[in-house]
């Protein structure tokens, strides 16, 4: 049954809320796939366009305080260097260096959310914002806006870090041992390889 609003539940106000805590789960569940990983497995491309986990935090960090910092008029006073030089049009905001540490990024992408959250409480979903980089008939635009790209940006990173994780290690999500244990695993795995296969035997054959 559909809730019914009433003058004390402001229209927004869920919204606001909902968002926030899918965002939130987001930002943990992408941190969660850094544990138990050293420096090297966290840092290295897994994909030919060189997707990688500490890269994935650093990123986000940046889209949180240019989306829901600059852009609504609530700049933090974090530099971030690889947009401040320009590196970032050259991807500089998708892997980590040598010289930044683990800590050092998680805690810069902890930094970046406080300032979202406190963005979001102190203006509303309704505030403007702007974004210089968008195309111009769509610059303007405002907070809730932002907050649900936001959202969806971090919740679709979480998503890519549960695949790398997952070619890592094997460890798929936080529940992978509440749903079956290793031989429950090879023999899911193996029933879904035996229904590809009859496809592939099928094309070859063709």
């Amino acid at each position: 049954m559909l809730r019914r609003m009433t003058d004390e539940q402001p229209r927004g106000a869920d919204i606001a809320a909902d968002l926030q805590d899918y965002l939130q789960r987001a930002r943990t569940g992408m941190l969660s796939r850094l544990d138990g990983l050293g420096e090297y497995d966290i840092r290295r491309p897994m994909t030919p366009t060189g997707t990688n986990l500490l890269g994935l935090v650093k990123h986000l960090a940046g889209i949180e305080l240019s989306y829901l910092g600059s852009c609504v008029g609530r700049p933090s006073e974090i530099r971030l260097p690889w947009i401040e030089d320009g590196s970032i049009w050259e991807s500089a905001d998708m892997w980590a260096t040598a010289a930044e540490s683990r800590a050092e990024l998680i805690e810069l992408y902890r930094a970046a959310w406080r300032h979202s959250d406190e963005s979001v409480r102190e203006l509303g979903l309704a505030a403007p914002g702007y974004v210089e980089w968008w195309p111009e008939d769509r610059r303007d635009t405002t907070l809730g806006t932002l907050l649900t790209r936001v959202t969806a940006e971090t919740a679709q990173h979480a998503g890519h870090a549960d695949i790398l994780r997952e070619l890592i290690d094997g460890r798929a999500g936080n529940d992978h041992d509440d749903v079956g244990d290793a031989d429950w695993w090879s023999n899911y795995l193996g029933s879904i390889q035996e229904a590809a296969d009859t496809f592939r035997d099928a094309e070859r054959s063709t």
